[in-house]
């Protein structure tokens, strides 16, 4: 029991490493691409950087899923993927336990649907290495109030749903699926008891986000 239980330590701490390594690796033509469209105020260039980034992103999805596959013994019971389309537009639905979710959604989904991209807490942005990589990336950070900040300030009430307005528009140009968890955080015991949420592991679902990109995004 000890052996195994120090095997799959060493094991661990190797995929960990590995995926640092991945990130570190591809960060770096990320940034330069990043840099590059920056350079160009030109909407077909920048057309043509948004294409690369995704590709890069994907590669780097690929390697972790290598990585998932050597350390990992998840049986995946996955199902109707057969009409999923590279070149259409998707918005994905999930319910939320962890970090891991993310890496779970990338496997799933990778060259079968467009580059996921979802909405990050603003704080995130200083998060080292991902922050920036989301950033290059133009993945949307936007930073939710509190009724009692909207109340001190009520010039903010309506800001996210602005840089939500913002970021749809720039993702009519490339197809991409917008990944959302709809619950709003991931799920604790504690917040399903305080929400006195009817589903027996979900919380209740936060719609107004959702109905926002619905309505921008009709046309695809």
């Amino acid at each position: 029991m000890l052996l195994r239980a120090l095997l799959e330590t060493i094991q661990g701490g190797l995929s960990l490493i590995l995926y640092v390594l991945n990130t570190l690796f591809w960060c770096m033509p990320l940034f330069m691409l990043a840099a590059a469209k920056a350079l160009v105020p030109s909407r077909s260039w920048m057309r043509k950087c948004n294409l690369m980034l995704n590709a890069v992103a994907e590669n780097w999805i690929w390697v972790n899923n290598q990585n998932q596959k050597m350390v990992g013994n998840t049986d995946w019971d996955v199902q109707g993927m057969e009409a999923m389309d590279r070149s259409g537009w998707y918005l994905v639905l999930a319910n939320h336990q962890s970090w891991v979710d993310i890496l779970v959604l990338q496997r799933i989904f990778h060259r079968k649907i467009p580059f996921l991209k979802f909405f990050i807490k603003k704080e995130l942005l200083w998060f080292p290495i991902l922050g920036q990589a989301w950033w290059a990336m133009d993945f949307p950070f936007v930073k939710r109030y509190t009724k009692s900040d909207l109340k001190k300030r009520p010039h903010l009430k309506g800001r996210d749903l602005e840089i939500t307005r913002k970021a749809c528009q720039e993702f009519k140009t490339v197809p991409i699926s917008i990944m959302n968890f709809v619950e709003g955080t991931r799920f604790t015991n504690e917040k399903h008891l305080n929400q006195q949420s009817p589903y027996a592991h979900l919380l209740r679902p936060k719609a107004g986000g959702i109905a926002f990109v619905l309505s921008s995004m009709r046309e695809q």
